[in-house]
């Protein structure tokens, strides 16, 4: 099967997820999209295979997201893919992608809908 987590190493339900994937042995691809950063199209991409909004999508706890005015409701979607593109910390995590589709893993036990065998637990 094949998997892709964008990961965020020092976010612990990202190494959570990236510990199940790998428990199921589903090998996953690990982008660590911080250094990676994102484009406007894999962004709309993945938003559109996961069925989120920008706004659904954005990391506010632990985010510049507050101080850079992003959670008021008046700001558009093409605005927060940009500052998401700038700033890729604002982009909440992991998204896993597999052939059975793309979700933002949290609550961590989302991954589990995106596998073809549950790993052996306990985890």
């Amino acid at each position: 099967m094949s998997v892709v987590i964008y990961h965020n190493p020092d976010c612990g339900t990202s190494r959570r997820v990236l510990a199940i994937l790998q428990a199921a042995d589903a090998a996953p691809v690990v982008i660590e999209y911080l250094s990676a950063g994102w484009t406007r199209a894999q962004l709309l991409g993945l938003f559109a295979a996961a069925d989120l909004t920008p706004r659904q999508a954005l990391r506010v706890a632990r985010s510049p997201a507050q101080e850079m005015g992003l959670t008021a409701p008046d700001v558009t979607d093409d605005a927060l893919l940009a500052a998401m593109v700038a700033h890729p910390i604002l982009v909440n995590r992991p998204i896993v992608c597999t052939p059975k589709g793309v979700r933002l893993c949290r609550p961590l036990e989302v991954v589990f809908d995106l596998l073809d065998t549950c790993p052996p637990g306990p985890l």
